[in-house]
């Protein structure tokens, strides 16, 4: 909750795209059937170790694209669950390249550009990958830029990244309201510098409690 106006002098909004604005869950939701009861654990643990991967590479100095480490994710968890058919795999991953956004995305950024915002994505997505997910999910439209960690080539939460939105906008870091449904993103933009606002869509509970959102919300149109 905020009990102040969340885009008083903002000039930016940016937001990250796999389970803030896109739904992670979609792609194995699309062959739930065929998957069978096991299909929310392995959801699950697909989009954990992709990003477990990016965090151990990270603290290492290493990168890959973030496409490269959903295919090993997925490889992982289907390994876990050896009931699931692997010639599910490739339909999975093109699921997965176009997933669906969320109900209210559209009209939201809509709305923002429309208040005078630039709005931008922010991702760890290397740039093919997010592209074709803006695509598919008719939001570029919406959008005055996508914005790719590929530039940095360092994953979120390392400063280097949250930089590349000041860079290509060509503002302050306490003119950018950023939004994200993980806390762990939430915490390293509000480490930046950035209005950060937790896209709460699951009802979690807070942590990182130094590193506090400036509100939390359950949908994006709570911006609004």
């Amino acid at each position: 909750m905020s009990d102040f106006d969340l885009l008083a002098g903002m000039r930016a909004a940016v937001f990250d795209a796999y389970g803030t604005l896109f739904d992670v869950n979609a792609a194995v939701q699309r062959h739930a059937d065929a998957i069978g009861p096991q299909a929310t654990t392995l959801s699950e643990m697909w989009r954990t170790k992709q990003l477990e991967y990016s965090w151990v590479l990270g603290l290492m100095g290493r990168y890959e694209p973030f496409w490269t480490l959903t295919e090993r994710a997925l490889d992982y968890a289907l390994a876990r669950h050896p009931s699931v058919d692997r010639t599910l795999r490739g339909p999975l991953l093109d699921a997965y390249r176009d997933l669906d956004a969320y109900p209210e995305v559209p009209g939201t950024l809509a709305a923002l550009r429309t208040g005078g915002l630039r709005t931008a994505i922010l991702t760890n997505g290397d740039r093919p990958m997010v592209d074709r997910a803006v695509a598919s999910a008719g939001l570029a439209g919406h959008l005055d830029a996508v914005l790719s960690v590929d530039e940095a080539r360092v994953f979120k939460t390392h400063p280097d990244a949250y930089r590349i939105a000041l860079d290509r906008l060509g503002v302050g870091r306490e003119e950018v309201v950023f939004c994200s449904s993980n806390r762990w993103d939430i915490a390293g933009a509000a480490a930046f510098g950035f209005r950060a606002v937790w896209i709460n869509r699951k009802g979690l509970p807070d942590e990182y409690g130094d590193l506090a959102p400036a509100a939390v919300l359950s949908s994006l149109d709570g911006l609004l």
